[in-house]
């Protein structure tokens, strides 16, 4: 029992210090190939669907989320991907980019490309470490606010005319209403004359009538 325990502990060991001297090398170079197109909605190792269009890539130990850039030996093309998968598991590979990825870098035609893989501490665009809010200030300015001379000379000019087009609107109200009293005389007048002019007829009138009555009698 204890010989069992032993290996199993030398053995845990040694993967851990392989994948610590894995993820200490930085750099790496081989062969690197793609996903179809056809691969498009399987599900990966860590859960995220595959998409053909995404800059994305599958990698045997760097963990799910860590960014990549992967360089084209032949063309010196390059391309920053992110882990999400778990493979290749080929002889002599070390990267499966998706098919948006292997379009970047020119090797859809070649099929299978030697590269160079690199971390990106940063990827771009990236999150600030700190993220300050601008200070605004809010105070109140001791001294009053005051107009430009410009502009209390504009506010003159506006308040001098308005004082003539009122004096304008109150001279034309006057002379309305001097109007209105006119015409309201001369209509009294038309009409006293009028009633001067019936009386004198029914006198005229009435003198005629006595005058053939005492001529009758």
């Amino acid at each position: 029992m204890n010989r069992i325990t032993f290996k199993i502990f030398v053995i845990t060991l040694l993967a851990f210090l392989c994948l610590t001297a894995c993820w200490a090398q930085k750099k790496q170079q081989g062969k690197a190939s793609y996903y179809s197109k056809r691969a498009t909605g399987a599900r990966t190792a860590s859960g995220q669907r595959l998409h053909h269009d995404s800059l994305t890539c599958a990698h045997r130990y760097y963990p799910f989320g860590t960014h990549l850039k992967v360089t084209n030996l032949r063309n010196n093309k390059s391309v920053i991907v992110k882990v999400i998968d778990r493979g290749p598991f080929g002889r002599g590979r070390i990267i499966d980019l998706s098919w948006a990825a292997a379009k970047e870098i020119g090797m859809i035609a070649q099929g299978v490309a030697s590269v160079k893989v690199e971390i990106v501490e940063k990827p771009v665009p990236f999150r600030p470490e700190e993220e300050k809010l601008p200070q605004i200030d809010f105070e109140v300015a001791e001294s009053d606010y005051t107009l430009e001379p410009h502009w209390n000379s504009k506010s003159a000019k506006g308040k001098a005319h308005q004082g003539k087009n009122l004096k304008k609107v109150v001279h034309s109200t006057k002379a309305k209403e001097t109007s209105a009293k006119k015409d309201e005389e001369k209509m009294l007048n038309r009409k006293e004359s009028w009633n001067d002019t019936e009386s004198k007829s029914g006198k005229a009138t009435n003198a005629e009538h006595e005058n053939k009555v005492h001529r009758n009698k």
